[in-house]
């Protein structure tokens, strides 16, 4: 045990007996085995707080996975062959020629296949930069008709609104798609960090557990000495 010692002051003599200074410290013990007990019940519950963190994480991780892969094989998209790809100049998604969408890292390399056509519809508008044209052709449609212009006209500009609301229609199906397959690939990225988190909080319980055994042995050892 640890002994702090502490040289008193002289004592206060009160008819004729001396009593002791109110001021005087007194000796404070702190037994080593009590610290080992203390030390040794921490190491305890930080190991249960690690091991439920460990269940938990690798639980959540596995469902990811499972969800994911699960979600993704029901759509049964592909990716083209390998020429395709090549001449679309995509010869960063070669690897994935003829594969399916099952993986979040395949869906995050179909999202940029995706992207690369949404770029080409509408010199690279998006659906909600298409609103304003669109508005504007059916706009000058129905101005047209309403000013008594001939059927050719009129027939020019409706066509020209049905190419822009087609390429608008194109944009929202296409970005959709890319939104959920980005979404997707997310919540995979997520799982595989819980993963590397329940693999951390497990190698940190065996540590703190050598550490309890560790602390057990020594209060052991100090209680027989």
């Amino acid at each position: 045990m640890i002994h702090t010692e502490v040289r008193p002051t002289e004592p206060i003599q009160t008819n004729g007996a001396k009593t002791a200074s109110p001021d005087q410290p007194t000796a404070v013990i702190v037994r080593r085995r009590t610290v080992d007990t203390i030390l040794v019940a921490a190491g305890v519950v930080v190991s249960a707080v690690l091991i439920a963190a460990g269940v938990l994480l690798t639980w959540g991780s596995n469902f990811a996975e499972d969800y994911v892969g699960r979600e993704l094989s029901s759509q049964n998209i592909s990716f083209p062959d390998a020429a395709t790809l090549q001449d679309q100049g995509r010869t960063d998604l070669v690897k994935y020629a003829g594969e399916q969408v099952n993986t979040g890292t395949e869906a995050e390399a179909y999202a940029s296949f995706i992207n690369g056509h949404l770029a080409g519809i509408a010199n690279g508008a998006t659906y909600a930069d298409m609103g304003t044209p669109v508005r504007v052709a059916e706009d000058a449609v129905t101005a047209a008709q309403e000013a008594g212009k001939d059927q050719a006209t009129v027939a020019g500009l409706q066509a020209k609104a049905d190419a822009l609301n087609g390429q608008r229609d194109s944009l929202f199906k296409g970005e959709t798609l890319r939104g959920l397959l980005l979404s997707t690939f997310a919540w995979s990225t997520i799982g595989r960090i819980a993963g590397i988190a329940a693999i951390v909080a497990f190698v940190a319980v065996g540590v703190m557990l050598a550490l309890v055994m560790a602390g057990l042995v020594h209060r052991s050892r100090t209680a027989t000495a």
